[in-house]
């Protein structure tokens, strides 16, 4: 384990609390390039049944091997139909593109992990010369057929395989448009493929989207739930099942949170600039401070990401925090071993270690080290996590 320090985090430096800045977004249907069609494919995405029509379902995963599940677990139509009924997903990133045709017109761009290819879409519809669509999976021969039903086959070109083993008809392109976000911003490792992409074909003056994501730390209370999941396995029908319990601590639980279970401020622990960090730079080390904003109880940890454009005419990106409208990112928490009793004012510090695992770099190996010196609560414990 030799995680990086991330340079340009102030809260590499300093213990003050960084507090996030919110990004506001409108999500009205309000740009001149929306048709009734395409938004019927983004809002509710009900053209995807239609289209499964068009392809011999018995081809489609004929040649699935076990080496090949995580790229075909994105070939089941309920998970792309929720990524793309995501509102606040798909209709950023169509913002995005449709209100900044600047970048767009006659661009050459390359799609890292385009699924349906909905994102390809969109830029081909904002002038985009020719858009190579790269999707791994199965979803890439539905990609094709959804691709010349919309008439695009002329500008999209959809391509099957790896980022990694493909070769491009093309020696450089001029953006890289992916949506690489895993749980917990790093869970299933999409941003090294964004980024070998990147060195690989995009030019020097390129643009990649979106180029900014940062993650964020909070203190919750979740008695009850910790109960039901947790404290479960203490006794189940009269047996001591606690051997299970410790290693369901290990497991991040992916679910939403009501904001009103914040007990604590909300912590900057990385910003990661897409467009010049290196491969490594996804393995940290950040300090954070939590302060109490109540007398309460913290049973968990809870970490989310946001994501910004910052090349759009106006800067545009989303958030997957408690406190903002639901994705299907929802949020990671990370149950603590003990219950902390904290008082307002006082400080839960620590830091947070995040390295991809060494046998499966899909999965997340995350190490808190964190202690309270308060009036009612004197603790000093290191936590393992492992996002599988």
């Amino acid at each position: 384990m030799n995680p990086v320090t991330d340079k340009n985090n102030d809260n590499a430096t300093s213990s003050e609390t960084q507090r996030p800045r919110k990004i506001k977004f409108d999500y009205e249907d309000d740009d001149q390039f929306q048709d009734e069609t395409l938004d019927e494919t983004v809002t509710e995405s009900s053209n995807l049944d239609d289209d499964a029509l068009m392809c011999d379902p018995d081809e489609i995963g004929a040649d699935k091997t076990s080496a090949d599940y995580y790229f075909d677990s994105y070939s089941h139509f309920g998970s792309l139909q929720e990524m793309l009924k995501d509102a606040v997903r798909t209709k950023t990133y169509q913002n995005v593109i449709y209100k900044n045709t600047f970048l767009f017109k006659d661009k050459v761009v390359l799609d890292v992990g385009a699924g349906t290819g909905i994102l390809s879409l969109f830029c081909a519809k904002a002038g985009a010369k020719h858009v190579y669509a790269v999707e791994c999976s199965q979803m890439a021969d539905m990609a094709k057929e959804i691709v010349k039903v919309n008439g695009f086959s002329n500008v999209i070109t959809v391509l099957k395989g790896k980022i990694e083993e493909i070769e491009l008809p093309v020696a450089q392109v001029d953006i890289i448009v992916s949506e690489w976000m895993g749980y917990f911003l790093l869970f299933e490792n999409m941003l090294n493929t964004v980024l070998y992409a990147r060195d690989k074909w995009l030019v020097n003056s390129g643009v990649v989207l979106p180029d900014k994501a940062s993650l964020y730390l909070t203190a919750i209370e979740d008695a009850e739930y910790k109960e039901d999941k947790i404290e479960f396995w203490n006794n189940v029908y009269g047996f001591n099942m606690s051997c299970i319990k410790k290693q369901s601590m290990m497991e991040p639980l992916v679910d939403t949170v009501d904001q009103n279970q914040i007990v604590t401020n909300c912590q900057l622990l990385k910003t990661m600039d897409i467009s010049k960090m290196a491969p490594g730079d996804a393995s940290f080390t950040a300090p954070f401070k939590l302060v109490a904003e109540r007398d309460d109880y913290i049973h968990a940890l809870v970490a989310y990401f946001d994501v910004t454009f910052t090349k759009c005419h106006k800067l545009t990106g989303f958030s997957t925090g408690p406190k903002s409208r639901a994705t299907h990112w929802k949020q990671t928490v990370l149950y603590l071993e003990d219950v902390l009793t904290i008082c307002e004012g006082e400080a839960l510090v620590g830091s947070m270690t995040v390295t991809q695992n060494k046998k499966n770099p899909r999965d997340v190996d995350i190490m808190i080290k964190y202690s309270l010196n308060g009036r009612r609560c004197l603790i000093s414990r290191t936590q393992y996590y492992r996002m599988r």
